[in-house]
């Protein structure tokens, strides 16, 4: 799709101050795209010379519970340009979530019910509000809009875009030459999502880059309305912890942001030298000027688990505290010497003597019994400190501490 098949004829200049040299400067900061950069610039400009907060727009379909630290890449650049006094809209999709986003799929996403959405658009508002002023966030639910279309609004709405246009959509157009099945509704979710900001009079839209399509659809949208056309800001997707793929909690390389704070710090301190800066860019609060000197330091010789200490102390006190953060760190170096955490679950089995397997898998520090096997083989079992070599141990009954790799602990009583 097109950027420059929306354009609009050029507004009257207004001055481009520092002030929005700087705005600029914080908008680009770790985006992949900003379309149109000049038409940006000059929304900017406006809204300094005239005292009107740009209205800066981020949908999100709740089309699960809990959010990891990847989907917060798009809720800091929100927060960020919330802090330079623009209106930052967080848009819930409850209708949309109905259709489904086709969006980087090679099949129909089957659509939650109204119950699931409204459950899961609670939960995603409340962990969003970590990340935002829930003070200055507007929260919309694209339903006040879309179920009010009915049947002739959405045949006006569709006969904006054509299907040859429609199958310009990279995910479409491999789908139809693979002759996988497209289902006529996925075409109207694009067409909803660029609906949103003609109700919402959106100057900005957020999104991943996997949502280039969709945004220039609000682009195209507005223009057929006669409104003038948002920009659109795109952001990475964030690579998980193996550094490979982008974080997910099917690939389970995330990290959730309610997750415990001791979880959260070892977590991020796991991650590679080299992804770690893109994780600050990404999602630290910290300026570049910091960043980059950080770096310098590391260059020059600092050892890169120092940096990476105060990145997992930033994030886990942004989700928890700032106490919970050294508490986490404390106890992060307290397994590294060998130590016990302090909070480690309690689990009672019966049937003694009972095989080492089984008690790994009962005591939930593995999935099956093979795994422990495994884990035994790979010297990855401690049980009260001392490493497990036998496959064949059956403990006795008594209370013993069982350790899985390096942060997985469970205080056993066999009866």
């Amino acid at each position: 799709m097109s950027e420059s098949r929306t354009d609009t004829p050029a507004k009257p200049a207004y001055p481009v101050t520092d002030r929005v040299q700087e705005a600029l400067r914080v908008s680009l900061r770790g985006c992949e795209e900003l379309l149109p950069q000049s038409d940006w610039v000059q929304k900017l400009a406006r809204a300094e010379a005239t005292g009107t907060p740009l209205r800066i727009k981020l949908g999100l379909d709740p089309t699960a519970p809990d959010i990891h630290i990847g989907h917060t890449v798009v809720l800091n650049k929100m927060r960020q340009l919330q802090d330079l006094g623009h209106q930052v809209i967080f848009l819930i999709g409850d209708f949309t979530s109905m259709i489904g986003d086709p969006s980087g799929r090679n099949s129909t996403r089957p659509p939650l019910t109204k119950e699931q959405i409204k459950a899961n658009a609670e939960t995603y508002y409340k962990q969003a509000s970590l990340v935002l002023d829930p003070a200055r966030t507007e929260i919309r639910y694209n339903s006040e809009w879309s179920e009010p279309l009915g049947a002739s609004g959405m045949i006006q709405l569709a006969a904006k875009y054509t299907v040859a246009r429609m199958m310009e959509r990279d995910d479409f157009a491999k789908r139809f030459a693979s002759q996988t099945p497209i289902s006529v509704h996925e075409f109207l979710y694009p067409l909803m999502q660029g609906y949103d900001s003609v109700a919402l009079k959106s100057d900005l839209e957020l999104g991943g880059t996997d949502q280039k399509f969709n945004l220039l659809m609000g682009r195209h949208l507005q223009a057929e309305y006669g409104q003038e056309p948002q920009c659109i800001l795109t952001m990475p997707l964030l690579e998980g912890l193996d550094g490979v793929d982008k974080m997910s909690k099917s690939k389970n390389n995330y990290v959730g942001i309610t997750e415990p704070a001791n979880s959260m710090f070892a977590k991020i301190l796991s991650i590679s030298d080299e992804l770690m800066w893109k994780w600050f860019n990404l999602l630290s609060f910290m300026s570049l000027d910091e960043i980059a000197a950080l770096k310098q330091e590391v260059e020059g010789g600092r050892n890169p688990k120092d940096a990476k200490v105060l990145l997992a102390k930033e994030i886990t006190a942004r989700f928890h505290s700032a106490a919970a953060a050294d508490a986490a760190e404390a106890d992060f170096n307290n397994r590294a010497k060998g130590g016990i955490p302090d909070d480690i679950p309690e689990v009672s089995l019966s049937g003694a003597p009972l095989g080492i397997a089984a008690v790994l898998k009962s005591a939930g520090l593995v999935a099956s019994n093979s795994e422990g096997m495994r884990m035994i083989e790979q010297n990855g079992v401690r049980i009260d400190g001392t490493v497990i070599s036998d496959k064949g141990l059956k403990l006795e009954a008594g209370t013993v501490v069982v350790q899985v790799g390096k942060r997985k602990f469970a205080k056993v009583t066999i009866a």
